[in-house]
Order: C-alpha cells, then structure tokens, then sequence
C-alpha cells in the first residue's frame, strides 16, 4: 500500500471521525424529536453543535430579536462550496446585475426558513432534523446534492413567538398524548405565539421591513438573493398538507419557469408523499399576488419562492383528533416537513444549471408591467419622501435625480387618472431599468391585475399611497441625470433672540419630535388657523415652541435645538409674536398641547395585531409611553388615570354600564379613541352619535335582495360572498383641513380599507374625513355592494361629549405600519384633537 492511499485513507477516517461527533437531535436534546416541543435556545445549541464538528456547516448570526433572542443560519454544502462562499454569493449578485462581472461557478442557493409564525412551531423541529440529515454519515446520497448545491436553513425566523407557544405549551401539555381537542393544551391563549414581540405578522413582513427581524433577515438576503425559497407553516388541524404550485391569482409578472418549476417541485414532492400515503392538496388557498410574503417577495427578487402548509398549528400541540378521528402527531408533521425540505434539496440539484440560467434571464428581462417610470414630486414633505426613500434603500431599488425641468403626461395616483405635469429638477425618478426592475413595478403599479378576485391577503398596496406622495406613473423610460442624495440637514443654532421656535406640521416625523418635547416638559402650542410670519407661511398644525411659558426650562434654546437636530426637524424662528397674517402667538386659537397620559386595550377579543400597530407606534416610533389596559379588566380600572384610551380594533363584549362609564369619562375631559372593529361597540347606541345610516330611507337605498344567493349553487356561494367584501381597497378622502384631526393633510388622504363596514356622517360631531362619491375609489378590489355602500360615508369622525371627545377611525391608519400615510392622522388624534 503507497503513502498516497495511506494519506487518503487516514483523511477519512478523520473525517469519520469528525463527523461521528455529531449528535443526533435526540441524543442531544435527550428526547426524540416529536416528543416535545423544543425552546429556541436549545435550537440555538443544536445548530451551534452542528457547525462546530462539521466544517462543512458554517454557522452565522445575523441579529437578534426584541426579547435578545438571537437570529441565525447555517450554511451547508460540500467543503470545497464551503471554502468559497464569498465566491457563490458574490457570482449570485452578478447574474442579478447588483456586482458587475460574469459568474464563475454553478453552485445555486436553496434556502429553507423555518417559524416565521411562532405558534407554527412543528417547523424549527423539523429544521433540526433536516440539518442532521446533512450531515449524517449514515445518509451518503444527501450528501451527493451538497456537490452543486447550498443550502441555507434558518431554524427559526420569529424566536420571541414561538418561544411564547412553546413555554406556554410545555407548561400544559399532559404526560400522556391528549388529542382531545377540549383539552387546555389545545386552547392557546391570547395573543397566542403566531406574531413576534410587538404582535406583528412578520410573514407580511418581507417587503415593508417594519420589524427588526425582518430588517436583519432582508439585508442578509440582499447580500445573497437565493435561488430558491421554501417558507415553512402550518394550517389548520383538518387541512392536511399543502405544497406548490400556488393558487390563482399569480401575479402577471411571474416568469414561466418559475411556474415550471413549482410545477416540477410539486410533482417530486408527491411522489414522497404517495409512497408514504400523506393526503396533501396543491392550487388551492394560497395564492402568489401581496408581494410582501415569504413566497412572492422572493419571486419577485428572481427566485422560486413557495409556501408549505402542514396541518397542525398551535392547536396540534404534542397530537390531536382531526374532524375524522385520526390523531395528527407531532412526529407525524416533523416527517412531513423534514421530506419537503429535503425534496427541495434534491430538486435544486437536479435542476442546477437551468435553475440558474433561468435566474440570470430573469433580470435580463425588459420591463413588462404598463408602467415602467415613476416620479417622485419634490414638493412633499422631506418626512415621506426620506421615508419611501429609505424602504426602497432596504429593497436595493434603484432611483435617482431628475435634473430636467419639462412637461410630461402620466398617471397621476391622486386623481387616478392620465394628466399632464411638470417635471422639475429636484424630483425623484425611479424606473424599471434596474436589477430591481419586477419589484419595483409590483411595489409602485396603482393597481394589481387579478386574474382571480378570491385572494389570500389585500390588492393594493401602492407606494404613493401608503407614503401619501404626489406621485406619476408614466408607461415609457424617464431617467434621471444624476444620483440622488438626501439634502444634509443643516443643523439648527442657538438663537437667543428667538422668542419662538416654529415646526410646520407635515407628518409623523414632527409627532416624534413633539412626543420629545413634551416628554422633556417643554410646552409646545399649535396653530388652529395658518399664519406668515417674517416672510413665511406656515400651515394649520404648525407647532409653536415659545419662550415665554418656557421660563422654567433649564436652557431652553439648547435644549428644543438639541431634540430638533436628533429628529432631523428644521427650526423655523420668530423675532415676535405679532404674525403678519393670521392669528398672533397669545391667541386663544393658538392651543397648547397637554402631555397626555395614554393607555391601550388589549386581551381577549381585541385584534392582537391591531393592538400590535398601536403599540409598536408608540413604542418604536413616537417613543411615548403608553400603559397597557386588559379589556376584561375594566370594571376595576381608574379610568381616571389617563387622558387617552385607544380601542384597537376587537369584540368589547362590555356590558351596557361599561359604556355608560366610558361615555362618563369622556364626558368629563377624556380621549376615546376606537379603530375599525372596535366601532360596533359604540354603533347605534344612545350614549354615543355613530349610526350606519342616518335613516331609514338612506338605508333602504342601500337594502339589496339577497334571493338569489339564498337559492344559488352551493359552490358558487364563496364567490359570490366576495360582493360583501374589501381586500385592501384605496379610497380618497376628504378631510377637514381645518380641524385638528385633518392637520397637515392638505385636504386629502389616501386610506386603505379592510373592512365592509360603512357609517354614516355623524350628525353631532366632526365629518374630518369623509367619502363623498365612488369615483373617489382608487385601486384594489371591493366588492359591488360594499362598494356601493361608501358613497356618502364616514372614515374619521369626532363626536364632542361634555369636556371630551370620542373619535372614530372606521379603516385602520396603522395598518402593518407600512401605511405611513395614516401615522400623521394617529398623532392628530392623540395630540392635537381637543386641546
């Protein structure tokens, strides 16, 4: 025997060696997979074990949670992939267009992320067993597709969440498999485990960015931009297993080979399935449309995206009965996903190089979609525009400066209709002519082409919209001449003359600045009419920081400069308080603004995600303090204590006295501030002014005969419900510019509805936003009779009782925190109306 096979043999027997370190989960965890659920930090161990006795597992973090759980992932392949990962990532961003050059090597990227909804929480076990699956040396031929393939698992997107269910479950579940589904195991509490820390759904997530989660994921994405995507889920206990191809509608913009190879994967998928006897459905329910999933963002960034749905969910646990009396386990559903991911795996493999060829055609593309170019007009507020330009920073779209003034024709988002315009140099251009170019059209296109109105989450989503921009689609190619750059902020100076300090009211950006003021016990006044003061006009809203009523602030110039330059605010001053038009500083319509004390409900029956949006506001953006109040608990609550309560949207199943109380309290100087759902408590009762209609004759022209869907075809039925129902539809709205809660919205605001609900103006209180005519419909769908239903109706109100006031906000203005727009109308509500 010569030295080299000697060499050779003594390599592998250390290899061997190497690999015979690693532990299973089992004896690891000390329990089979399936026999618990797992906490995050023992994951967290087992993923760490792994990568530190196999070299060709590399393991990064790349963040951590609100609650310091950290977010990691691995990256496994063969060693010589290993040894070069910079190279795969870097070729990868190439067939994009993102680095320049031609890619050297055919090495596609699979990567399966694992718990993106806590409660869902078979994932990350089956994340543990598909990675020992890797590296087993029992389990050769999986490693044959780690030769021309990486693979990327993340354990677990949404740790805080799923470690919520996971403890919780642990503490209830009983020694014995208990598949009753009466039994407490089964029966999570609110707000369950679904959503992270702050209740936000982070599956809606992708595209918006809001969370800090999603942050950290996207922009180790960014520096990869997979070829591949699996985002792993469960559903309810009675569907049993769903994989692609996706259902209808799937968006125009996606390629033919990505439907192919859902196609492909889905075919492969079935075949384990079939020989196993696992009941499973395809083309059903989840549909490729929202661009903010973990299916369609990455298939609009080039990959395969796709959803896999195991039956289960928090309501599984350990094993329960399904409708038909078998008992879905918890073993059973790790199987299942620990096949799909494998499945996965081995189809990317077979598939390498036209996977990639395919990869690389797609950004090669033309821009398909009838809009192609979109102007930014430079005269909104720096506060939305440094917004937009920010999320599509995170996005890696492309814009720029237009540098020419002329005129052009285009879609206008406000009107909704092609108008002329002028161009001018300062405006923002962003067109399709970029690596970016699909998601750019999905993310600005005024209205998503259906090709089926049944769709799993909302239809519109345009980014003019959410930020409130002026803004024009064009259908041909504009380019800018330069790159553009955000002005600098020129710091705000010390003027001791300054009698006032004056900050017009635009938009959430000035909240927070005056959420710091106010925190600081500095007095701040708003102006309840417009005013020109040494040559400047400011609007209605416009904050007014005076000297005098400030006397007790310790520096105070230093002080409200200091806070102004943190929030990036631009100081306008006074020398006076005599304005050259309009109302003078000591005037009774120029209000102060109390600090208010604000609490928010929560609990059984309110929406925890819409509770989620109130609270991660005020939280993470405002940052105001905000108590925290369980709905069950009001009967003994000191209402007395707060200034503000906010009612997300939810059930308040209160009694008739609790209303009395709130309608008490409000009537002795209170706030009450009640979203969406929340309505239909106050809604035609005696001590509050919300009615649907306004009498019986209004609401007879809304009565519509409904015998014909009485007598219709059983399957015909789904369909034709949609007629009552609104999936993210904009309308325009017409606001009171001149009160409080319609300050700094110029008239207009764009709202995004969610809800069939319709009220009517009130008839003893403030109409500040309202719907007047259908033509006043935007994009997105709504049903015909929902639709028919918003001509003449409320979408904010005010309804003044005693020292107080109840405001109605019927459409959410928090909505997934991506629709910036509505954050200034929260903060008109908070802080300016009654004062």
């Amino acid at each position: 025997m010569n030295r080299k096979i000697l060499l050779t043999l003594s390599l592998l027997t250390l290899c061997l060696m190497a690999n015979g370190q690693t532990k299973s989960p089992a004896v690891f965890l000390g329990y089979p997979l399936g026999d618990r659920f797992t906490p995050h930090h023992r994951i967290v161990d087992y993923f760490e074990h792994v990568a530190a006795h196999n070299e060709n597992v590399k393991l990064e973090y790349y963040g951590e949670t609100f609650e310091k759980r950290p977010l990691l992932v691995v990256w496994v392949s063969a060693q010589d992939n290993i040894d070069r990962l910079e190279e795969i990532r870097v070729d990868n961003l190439r067939r994009t267009g993102l680095e320049a050059g031609s890619p050297t090597n055919q090495i596609p990227i699979t990567w399966l992320s694992y718990n993106v909804h806590g409660n869902e929480a078979v994932s990350s076990e089956a994340a543990m067993k598909t990675l020992w699956a890797l590296v087993d040396p029992a389990k050769s031929h999986n490693k044959s597709w780690l030769q021309n393939n990486l693979v990327v698992i993340d354990p677990c997107v949404n740790p805080d969440g799923r470690d919520r269910y996971v403890n919780w479950y642990n503490q209830k579940m009983n020694a014995q498999l208990q598949p009753d589904i009466q039994s407490t195991e089964h029966h999570e509490p609110w707000p369950g485990g679904r959503a992270n820390h702050y209740l936000f759904d982070l599956n809606r997530d992708w595209a918006w960015q809001t969370q800090q989660e999603s942050q950290q994921r996207m922009a180790l994405y960014q520096q990869w931009m997979p070829n591949i995507h699996l985002d792993f889920h469960e559903q309810g206990i009675n569907s049993p297993y769903y994989f692609a191809p996706a259902a209808v509608p799937l968006h125009r913009q996606l390629s033919d080979y990505q439907l192919e190879f859902q196609e492909t994967f889905g075919r492969q998928n079935a075949a384990y399935f079939d020989a196993n006897d696992w009941l499973y459905f395809t083309k059903e329910v989840f549909d490729l449309l929202y661009p903010s999933y973990g299916d369609t963002y990455p298939m609009f960034n080039g990959a395969i995206g796709m959803t896999i749905e195991q039956g289960g969910s928090g309501a599984a646990g350990i094993g329960v009965h399904t409708v038909e009396k078998d008992t879905l386990t918890l073993k059973d559903r790790i199987k299942h996903h620990y096949t799909t991911g494998l499945t996965a795996i081995e189809v990317t493999s077979k598939n390498a190089s036209r996977l990639l060829s395919e990869f690389e055609s797609y950004f090669d593309q033309l821009p398909k979609g009838t809009y192609k170019s979109y102007v930014i007009k430079a005269t909104n507020s720096a506060g939305r525009k440094s917004g937009l330009l920010a999320l599509l920073d995170k996005n890696k779209i492309q814009y720029s400066r237009s540098g020419k003034s002329t005129s052009l024709r285009g879609y206008s988002y406000q009107s909704g209709k092609e108008e002329a315009f002028n161009l001018e140099k300062e405006d923002i251009i962003i067109n399709a002519w970029q690596p970016k170019s699909v998601l750019t059209q999905v993310l600005f296109e005024p209205e998503a082409q259906l090709q089926d109105s049944l769709t799993y989450d909302i239809t519109s989503w345009a980014l003019p919209y959410a930020y409130g921009l002026e803004a024009y689609a064009l259908q041909g190619k504009l380019e800018g001449n330069t790159a553009y750059s955000q002005p600098e902020m020129v710091k705000n100076d010390v003027d001791n003359e300054a009698v006032a300090y004056i900050v017009p009211w635009r938009d959430a950006e000035q909240a927070a600045f005056l959420a710091e003021l106010l925190q600081k016990d500095i007095r701040v006044r708003f102006a309840s009419y417009p005013f020109t003061i040494d040559g400047n006009t400011y609007p209605t809203g416009s904050l007014i920081i005076t000297r005098g009523g400030n006397d007790y602030v310790k520096d105070f110039h230093q002080s409200v400069i200091q806070i102004a330059n943190k929030h990036h605010i631009v100081l306008g001053t006074a020398s006076s308080g005599f304005v050259d038009k309009g109302k003078d500083f000591g005037s009774s319509t120029v209000r102060t603004i109390k600090a208010p004390k604000v609490a928010v409900f929560s609990g059984v029956g309110v929406s925890s995600l819409n509770f989620g949006e109130v609270w991660h506001f005020f939280e993470q953006q405002l940052h105001y303090p905000i108590s925290v109040l369980d709905a069950a608990d009001i009967h003994h609550l000191t209402l007395e204590e707060y200034d503000v309560l906010i009612l997300p949207s939810g059930r308040y199943d209160w009694e008739e006295k609790e209303g009395e109380r709130l309608a008490a309290w409000v009537k002795s100087g209170g706030k009450l501030i009640g979203i969406e759902g929340a309505l239909e408590f106050f809604v035609d009762k005696e001590d509050f002014g919300l009615s649907t209609f306004l009498s019986e004759k209004q609401k007879k022209n809304f009565d519509t005969d409904h015998e014909q869907e009485l007598t219709s075809p059983y399957r015909e039925r789904e369909r034709q419900g949609i007629s009552n129902y609104a999936a993210g539809a904009v309308f325009e709205v017409d606001m009171d510019s001149t009160y409080s809660l319609g300050f700094g919205t110029n008239g207009k605001y764009y709202t995004l509805k969610n809800n069939s609900n319709r009220y009517a103006f009130l008839k003893n209180g403030v109409n500040a936003g309202v719907i007047h005519s259908l033509d006043q419909h935007r994009a997105g769908f709504i049903g015909y009779k929902v639709k028919a239903k918003m001509k003449e109706s409320l979408v904010f109100g005010v309804e003044n009782k005693g020292k107080g006031q109840v405001i109605y906000l019927v459409d959410n203005p928090l909505f997934r925190s991506f629709w910036e727009n509505g954050k200034l109308i929260m903060s008109n509500a908070v802080f300016l109306v009654g004062n």
